[in-house]
């Protein structure tokens, strides 16, 4: 998630106007901050993970587990997943990992214990509005850039945690 950089002025009783800040180049807080969610259409609870570097494969995969730890824990055991083309998403890591963990949840069912079966749905390239969560990040950055200044990596977390009424949990790292 990019943090807008952008900064406000307008006429009194005119719309807000943003126009661009600038970003020391030595702030030691990153351009952009990565982070996956998903959102559950049965409650419209956000679920989110922030990472500490780039999303890459592993990072995924991680995230993943948690998730299927969430959905477990509400007794669910298929995560449908609707995914756009990301590199971090279609990677053959990834896809070797998503078939041998459904693999392993077949097994498990048969065997009688929980488990947790993820179903990818791939969207087509260059097509956000068949997401349901991509009109979510839409909003949320809109809410939370701070006209005046930017916003600290630790306080744009917050501020997205807080947004979407989750807890900011430790980030995912290599």
């Amino acid at each position: 998630m990019s943090q807008p950089n952008l900064h406000s002025w307008s006429e009194q009783d005119e719309p807000l106007r943003l126009q661009e800040l600038s970003k020391d180049k030595n702030d030691p807080d990153p351009k952009a901050l990565a982070c996956y969610g998903m959102l559950s259409v049965m409650s419209g609870r956000m679920h989110l993970r922030f990472v500490s570097g780039r999303p890459v494969s592993q990072m995924t995969i991680d995230f993943l587990e948690w998730l299927c730890e969430q959905v477990q824990a509400q007794g669910k055991s298929v995560l449908v997943l609707i995914w756009d083309n990301a590199s971090w998403h279609l990677s053959k890591q990834v896809k070797t990992w998503l078939h041998e963990h459904n693999q392993a949840a077949l097994q498990d069912a048969q065997a009688g214990k929980a488990a947790v079966r993820i179903i990818p749905c791939w969207l087509p390239t260059k097509s956000p509005w068949l997401n349901r969560i991509e009109p979510k990040w839409v909003h949320s950055k809109r809410a939370i850039v701070e006209p005046a200044r930017l916003l600290t990596a630790s306080e744009l977390q917050q501020c997205v945690c807080d947004y979407f009424g989750c807890s900011q949990l430790e980030p995912l790292s290599l």
